[in-house]
């Protein structure tokens, strides 16, 4: 055997070999590097559920810098002066004996749910320092500081015992209401709309005209005749939403942030209930906090606006205090439906059942828009979502509803289950 035929055979007998002893060491490696298994309970620890009365202050301050219309800031935004001048509004979020966070966390989620930015949220820090309470020797009052006439337009209570504008529940209805009015009818520019909110809108309107501008192209430095004070009401709501949005650089401030803070909504009142205490002895709830939260309520006296159902900004609650008031509510009011997430009602007659497919040989019922209504109100008016209004009568999700405009509420069956373009119309 010549010698390239020994070398070919030795490497013959080594490949053979190579090849016999493979399985077993792909049996013994494994193919991809070992990943870290997540942790899990101790033997015997059940992990508990997420407390739905609370949540994280990061979640609300991450949902309010997911709204920004504007998050990019410029350099007047950011200067000395505003963090000076706004240097408190941070330290009252951090600050765990504040109520600021959870109203804020209100605020911002009323104007999500009705896709608003969330620029809009700061406007009680500049008019009330977020106090329910505040009142004003020129007249304004409650957190988003509306005179008197302002709030009745918009659909605020206000009685003899009963001032809707010192109820966070009513006047944040009214004010993201009106809010939501104004950004759709300035072309979703929330900084004319803010201007509209402190000025008037006919106010903006004629500046506009006046300067030959449109909403679509406004440029606020070259209104004629627009108040200072107003424009500057503008620098003032982005140079604060500048000052949280960068507060993120502050690592102290955000764990500040980072602890549970109570989940406020709405809460329906049985009539058997007459005093806040009452209602907190129930829910294990603290009066005095209760009583900070709904300043509507003098000396701790439930009442009500009109005979309506009284309602009361508290923790979520989703026991069984919270289903014995609605159930004792609905039974006492006979036929005044109560909506479980406390939103308030509209000044027509609240519907009697969710919106659901016409009963056959029945007229699909329609909704004829008041004005300050929107979509929202209207929506959970029905106990429906805002995309099913919306597609029901043919229109974008972020139309702006005009008053006199027919809503068709109802589902329609079969083959003219198909609605065409715009059927909501005036």
């Amino acid at each position: 055997m010549t010698g390239a035929a020994r070398l070919r055979r030795r490497l013959g007998i080594c490949c053979l070999a190579a090849f016999t002893a493979l399985p077993l060491f792909a049996r013994e490696a494994p193919a991809d590097p070992p990943v870290p298994a997540a942790a899990e309970p101790a033997a015997g620890q059940v992990q508990a559920p997420a407390d739905p009365r609370t949540r994280n202050g990061l979640e609300i301050y991450r949902s309010f810098r997911d709204g920004l219309a504007e998050p990019e800031c410029d350099a007047d935004a950011t200067s000395v002066r505003w963090r000076q001048h706004f240097a408190h509004v941070p330290r009252r979020l951090a600050a765990q004996d504040d109520d600021v966070l959870p109203l804020f966390g209100y605020v911002v989620d009323a104007l999500r749910e009705s896709n608003v930015p969330t620029e809009f949220a700061l406007i009680p820090f500049v008019e009330s320092g977020y106090r329910p309470g505040a009142r004003s020797a020129a007249g304004p009052a409650g957190l988003w500081q509306m005179i008197a006439i302002t709030a009745r337009n918009h659909g605020v209570p206000i009685r003899k015992g009963y001032d809707g504008r010192l109820s966070p529940i009513d006047s944040t209805q009214a004010a993201v209401r009106y809010l939501k009015t104004l950004h759709g009818m300035f072309a979703g520019d929330w900084r004319l709309a803010v201007m509209a909110y402190n000025a008037g809108e006919y106010r903006v309107l004629g500046a506009l005209k006046r300067s030959g501008q449109t909403p679509r192209d406004a440029q606020l430095d070259k209104l004629v005749g627009m108040p200072d004070i107003t424009v500057a009401y503008v620098r003032k709501l982005h140079a604060l939403s500048c000052l949280i949005e960068q507060a993120d650089d502050r690592d102290e401030w955000m764990r500040s942030l980072d602890r549970s803070v109570p989940r406020l909504q709405a809460v329906t009142l049985p009539k058997n209930v007459q005093r806040l205490d009452q209602w907190a002895s129930r829910t294990g709830q603290s009066a005095a906090q209760l009583q900070r939260w709904n300043p509507v309520y003098a000396d701790g006296r439930v009442g009500s606006a009109k005979g309506s159902p009284a309602r009361l900004l508290a923790v979520a609650d989703t026991g069984a205090d919270t289903r014995t008031a609605q159930a004792s509510t609905m039974d006492e009011s006979q036929d005044v439906a109560v909506d479980a997430a406390g939103v308030a009602s509209s000044t027509h007659a609240p519907a009697e059942a969710s919106a659901q497919a016409a009963p056959p040989g029945t007229a699909a019922r329609r909704h004829t828009v008041a004005k300050g209504e929107s979509a929202w109100t209207i929506a959970r008016r029905y106990r429906m979502s805002v995309a099913d209004l919306m597609q029901r009568n043919g229109l974008a999700l972020k139309a702006v509803l005009k008053p006199g405009q027919s809503l068709l509420v109802d589902a329609l069956e079969g083959p003219s289950a198909a609605l065409p373009t715009a059927t909501g119309s005036p």
